[in-house]
Protein backbone atom coordinates (compact mmCIF):
# COMPACT_ATOMS: atom_id res chain seq x y z
CA UNK A 1 0.00 0.00 0.00
CA UNK A 2 1.56 3.52 -1.10
CA UNK A 3 1.76 5.65 2.22
CA UNK A 4 0.53 9.26 2.37
CA UNK A 5 3.75 11.71 2.39
CA UNK A 6 1.65 14.30 4.65
CA UNK A 7 1.98 14.62 8.17
CA UNK A 8 1.85 11.38 10.01
CA UNK A 9 -0.45 10.43 12.20
CA UNK A 10 1.46 8.92 15.17
CA UNK A 11 4.81 10.10 15.04
CA UNK A 12 7.04 8.79 17.40
CA UNK A 13 10.94 9.31 18.65
CA UNK A 14 12.99 7.79 21.15
CA UNK A 15 10.40 7.30 23.58
CA UNK A 16 10.55 5.17 26.38
CA UNK A 17 8.97 3.72 29.25
CA UNK A 18 10.20 2.72 32.86
CA UNK A 19 7.88 1.66 35.84
CA UNK A 20 9.72 1.67 39.45
CA UNK A 21 12.89 1.65 37.55
CA UNK A 22 11.71 -1.27 35.32
CA UNK A 23 12.06 -0.24 31.88
CA UNK A 24 9.22 -1.35 29.57
CA UNK A 25 9.72 0.39 26.68
CA UNK A 26 13.21 1.93 24.82
CA UNK A 27 14.09 4.38 22.41
CA UNK A 28 11.34 3.63 20.71
CA UNK A 29 10.92 5.51 17.19
CA UNK A 30 8.18 5.34 14.43
CA UNK A 31 5.86 7.16 12.06
CA UNK A 32 2.92 5.83 11.00
CA UNK A 33 0.79 7.12 7.98
CA UNK A 34 -2.68 7.78 6.73
CA UNK A 35 -4.69 4.85 5.37
CA UNK A 36 -2.22 2.36 6.96
CA UNK A 37 -2.65 -0.90 7.97
CA UNK A 38 -0.11 -2.10 10.72
CA UNK A 39 0.09 -5.07 13.25
CA UNK A 40 1.99 -4.59 16.41
CA UNK A 41 3.70 -8.32 17.60
CA UNK A 42 5.06 -9.62 20.84
CA UNK A 43 5.35 -11.75 23.82
CA UNK A 44 3.11 -11.02 26.90
CA UNK A 45 4.88 -8.38 28.93
CA UNK A 46 6.67 -7.24 26.05
CA UNK A 47 4.93 -3.72 25.95
CA UNK A 48 2.42 -3.65 23.30
CA UNK A 49 -0.29 -2.27 25.80
CA UNK A 50 2.00 -0.15 27.28
CA UNK A 51 2.81 1.54 23.99
CA UNK A 52 -0.80 2.20 23.31
CA UNK A 53 -2.10 3.59 26.25
CA UNK A 54 1.05 6.17 25.55
CA UNK A 55 -0.23 7.10 22.11
CA UNK A 56 -3.58 7.39 23.71
CA UNK A 57 -2.15 9.35 25.79
CA UNK A 58 -3.37 7.16 29.27
CA UNK A 59 0.36 7.13 30.20
CA UNK A 60 3.26 9.58 29.96
CA UNK A 61 6.71 8.34 28.19
CA UNK A 62 9.47 8.37 30.83
CA UNK A 63 11.57 10.09 27.89
CA UNK A 64 10.93 10.79 24.40
CA UNK A 65 7.96 12.79 22.23
CA UNK A 66 4.60 11.69 20.56
CA UNK A 67 2.84 13.56 18.52
CA UNK A 68 -0.36 12.95 17.01
CA UNK A 69 -1.31 14.24 13.38
CA UNK A 70 1.47 17.30 13.83
CA UNK A 71 0.41 18.32 17.29
CA UNK A 72 2.61 17.49 20.58
CA UNK A 73 0.47 14.72 22.45
CA UNK A 74 -0.33 17.51 25.18
CA UNK A 75 -1.78 19.94 23.31
CA UNK A 76 -4.00 17.34 20.95
CA UNK A 77 -7.63 17.26 21.60
CA UNK A 78 -9.24 16.15 19.02
CA UNK A 79 -9.54 12.30 20.47
CA UNK A 80 -12.50 11.52 18.30
CA UNK A 81 -10.32 11.22 15.20
CA UNK A 82 -8.96 8.11 16.71
CA UNK A 83 -11.49 5.02 17.36
CA UNK A 84 -10.28 2.10 20.18
CA UNK A 85 -10.90 -0.44 20.71
CA UNK A 86 -9.48 -2.23 24.17
CA UNK A 87 -8.44 -6.20 25.21
CA UNK A 88 -11.19 -8.24 26.41
CA UNK A 89 -13.90 -5.82 24.88
CA UNK A 90 -16.04 -8.74 24.14
CA UNK A 91 -16.05 -10.40 27.13
CA UNK A 92 -19.29 -8.39 28.33
CA UNK A 93 -21.15 -9.98 31.80
CA UNK A 94 -24.15 -11.98 30.49
CA UNK A 95 -26.52 -9.85 33.12
CA UNK A 96 -24.71 -6.55 31.83
CA UNK A 97 -27.92 -3.82 31.11
CA UNK A 98 -27.54 -2.38 27.93
CA UNK A 99 -28.63 -2.85 24.51
CA UNK A 100 -26.54 -2.96 21.25
CA UNK A 101 -27.51 0.84 20.51
CA UNK A 102 -26.73 2.21 23.66
CA UNK A 103 -23.40 0.39 23.38
CA UNK A 104 -22.77 2.05 20.23
CA UNK A 105 -24.01 5.38 20.67
CA UNK A 106 -21.35 5.70 23.45
CA UNK A 107 -19.49 6.12 20.46
CA UNK A 108 -20.81 9.61 20.20
CA UNK A 109 -20.03 10.39 23.90
CA UNK A 110 -17.06 12.44 22.96
CA UNK A 111 -18.39 14.43 20.60
CA UNK A 112 -20.68 16.05 22.63
CA UNK A 113 -21.52 18.13 25.64
CA UNK A 114 -22.17 16.23 28.95
CA UNK A 115 -26.08 15.44 29.01
CA UNK A 116 -26.63 16.87 25.89
CA UNK A 117 -29.12 15.23 23.38
CA UNK A 118 -28.06 12.75 20.68
CA UNK A 119 -28.14 15.12 17.84
CA UNK A 120 -29.16 13.96 14.07
CA UNK A 121 -25.37 13.90 12.67
CA UNK A 122 -25.18 12.04 16.34
CA UNK A 123 -27.73 9.76 15.11
CA UNK A 124 -26.17 9.19 11.56
CA UNK A 125 -22.93 8.33 12.38
CA UNK A 126 -24.18 5.63 14.84
CA UNK A 127 -26.59 4.49 12.44
CA UNK A 128 -23.63 4.28 9.62
CA UNK A 129 -21.16 2.17 12.17
CA UNK A 130 -23.77 -0.38 12.82
CA UNK A 131 -24.17 -0.85 8.95
CA UNK A 132 -20.57 -1.12 8.59
CA UNK A 133 -20.48 -3.60 11.04
CA UNK A 134 -23.48 -5.07 9.93
CA UNK A 135 -25.48 -5.36 13.30
CA UNK A 136 -28.46 -3.23 12.17
CA UNK A 137 -30.61 -6.08 13.04
CA UNK A 138 -29.36 -6.61 16.35
CA UNK A 139 -29.94 -3.17 17.89
CA UNK A 140 -32.25 -3.97 20.17
CA UNK A 141 -30.91 -7.17 21.58
CA UNK A 142 -28.84 -7.01 25.35
CA UNK A 143 -25.44 -6.93 24.58
CA UNK A 144 -24.61 -9.60 27.24
CA UNK A 145 -27.10 -12.25 24.98
CA UNK A 146 -24.36 -11.63 21.65
CA UNK A 147 -21.65 -14.24 20.61
CA UNK A 148 -18.18 -13.59 21.04
CA UNK A 149 -17.83 -12.42 17.59
CA UNK A 150 -21.13 -10.59 17.55
CA UNK A 151 -19.41 -8.38 20.67
CA UNK A 152 -16.88 -8.05 18.70
CA UNK A 153 -18.29 -6.31 16.17
CA UNK A 154 -20.72 -3.83 18.21
CA UNK A 155 -16.94 -2.65 20.28
CA UNK A 156 -15.71 -1.89 16.57
CA UNK A 157 -19.19 0.00 15.76
CA UNK A 158 -18.91 2.13 19.03
CA UNK A 159 -15.29 3.13 17.80
CA UNK A 160 -16.28 3.59 14.61
CA UNK A 161 -19.24 6.47 15.54
CA UNK A 162 -17.15 8.81 15.91
CA UNK A 163 -15.67 8.27 12.41
CA UNK A 164 -12.16 8.34 13.35
CA UNK A 165 -9.24 8.74 10.89
CA UNK A 166 -7.46 5.56 12.64
CA UNK A 167 -9.12 2.36 14.49
CA UNK A 168 -6.60 0.81 16.84
CA UNK A 169 -7.31 -2.50 18.18
CA UNK A 170 -5.53 -4.33 21.53
CA UNK A 171 -5.75 -8.10 21.11
CA UNK A 172 -9.51 -8.02 19.56
CA UNK A 173 -10.19 -11.55 18.99
CA UNK A 174 -10.26 -12.77 23.14
CA UNK A 175 -12.76 -14.94 22.89
CA UNK A 176 -13.98 -15.34 19.25
CA UNK A 177 -13.73 -18.34 17.97
CA UNK A 178 -11.83 -19.17 14.74
CA UNK A 179 -14.79 -18.52 12.30
CA UNK A 180 -15.73 -15.14 13.47
CA UNK A 181 -11.74 -14.53 13.69
CA UNK A 182 -11.68 -14.58 9.86
CA UNK A 183 -14.48 -12.59 9.31
CA UNK A 184 -13.01 -9.91 11.23
CA UNK A 185 -9.95 -9.88 9.41
CA UNK A 186 -11.74 -9.41 6.18
CA UNK A 187 -13.86 -6.58 8.13
CA UNK A 188 -10.74 -4.93 9.12
CA UNK A 189 -9.44 -4.98 5.30
CA UNK A 190 -12.38 -3.57 4.13
CA UNK A 191 -12.59 -0.38 6.41
CA UNK A 192 -8.78 0.13 5.54
CA UNK A 193 -9.33 -0.38 1.63
CA UNK A 194 -12.54 1.10 1.21
CA UNK A 195 -13.14 3.79 4.32
CA UNK A 196 -9.60 5.01 4.13
CA UNK A 197 -8.74 4.23 7.59
CA UNK A 198 -5.88 3.36 9.09
CA UNK A 199 -5.61 0.60 10.91
CA UNK A 200 -3.13 -0.50 13.91
CA UNK A 201 -3.79 -3.84 15.69
CA UNK A 202 -2.45 -5.92 18.40
CA UNK A 203 -1.68 -9.30 18.82
CA UNK A 204 0.52 -11.79 20.56
CA UNK A 205 0.27 -14.37 17.50
CA UNK A 206 2.27 -13.70 15.42
CA UNK A 207 0.07 -16.50 13.11
CA UNK A 208 -2.67 -13.72 12.32
CA UNK A 209 -0.37 -11.65 10.22
CA UNK A 210 -2.86 -11.37 7.03
CA UNK A 211 -2.18 -10.50 3.05
CA UNK A 212 -3.64 -7.09 4.08
CA UNK A 213 -0.73 -5.67 6.48
CA UNK A 214 1.21 -3.11 5.11
CA UNK A 215 3.76 -2.96 8.04
CA UNK A 216 4.55 -5.28 11.13
CA UNK A 217 6.22 -3.94 14.60
CA UNK A 218 7.44 -6.20 16.49
CA UNK A 219 8.06 -5.11 20.45
CA UNK A 220 9.32 -6.83 22.87
CA UNK A 221 11.02 -3.55 25.01
CA UNK A 222 12.48 -2.53 21.98
CA UNK A 223 10.94 -1.73 18.41
CA UNK A 224 11.89 -3.71 14.72
CA UNK A 225 10.16 -2.10 12.56
CA UNK A 226 9.11 -4.39 9.39
CA UNK A 227 8.19 -3.13 6.00
CA UNK A 228 7.25 -6.06 3.81
CA UNK A 229 5.60 -8.30 6.01
CA UNK A 230 5.49 -10.79 2.66
CA UNK A 231 8.87 -11.21 2.57
CA UNK A 232 9.06 -12.97 5.58
CA UNK A 233 11.56 -15.69 6.49
CA UNK A 234 12.17 -18.14 9.58
CA UNK A 235 14.77 -16.73 12.41
CA UNK A 236 16.17 -18.75 14.79
CA UNK A 237 17.26 -14.78 16.79
CA UNK A 238 13.81 -13.65 16.90
CA UNK A 239 12.46 -16.96 18.52
CA UNK A 240 14.93 -16.98 21.22
CA UNK A 241 14.29 -13.54 21.73
CA UNK A 242 10.30 -13.65 22.52
CA UNK A 243 10.51 -17.52 23.32
CA UNK A 244 7.79 -18.53 21.03
CA UNK A 245 8.05 -19.43 17.10
CA UNK A 246 8.93 -16.65 15.27
CA UNK A 247 9.46 -14.95 11.62
CA UNK A 248 11.36 -11.94 11.11
CA UNK A 249 10.67 -9.79 8.05
CA UNK A 250 13.17 -7.80 6.03
CA UNK A 251 13.58 -4.81 6.98
CA UNK A 252 14.17 -2.41 3.98
CA UNK A 253 14.58 1.44 3.13
CA UNK A 254 11.21 3.08 3.92
CA UNK A 255 11.42 6.40 1.85
CA UNK A 256 8.59 8.92 3.09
Amino acid sequence: MSINHQVPIFEVKELSFSVRGQKILSSISFEIFNSEYVAIIGPNGGGKTTLIRILLGLDKPTTGTVKLFGKKIQEFKKWHKIGYVPQRASLVDSSFPATVLDIVNMGRTSQRKIFSSMTKEDRDAVDDAMKKMDICDLKDKMVGTLSGGQRQRVMIARALASRPEILILDEPNTGVDAHSQKNFYELLSRLNKEENITIVFITHDIGVIADDIGRLFTINQKAIICNDPKKAMSCEDMSKLYGIDAHLIHNHKHEH
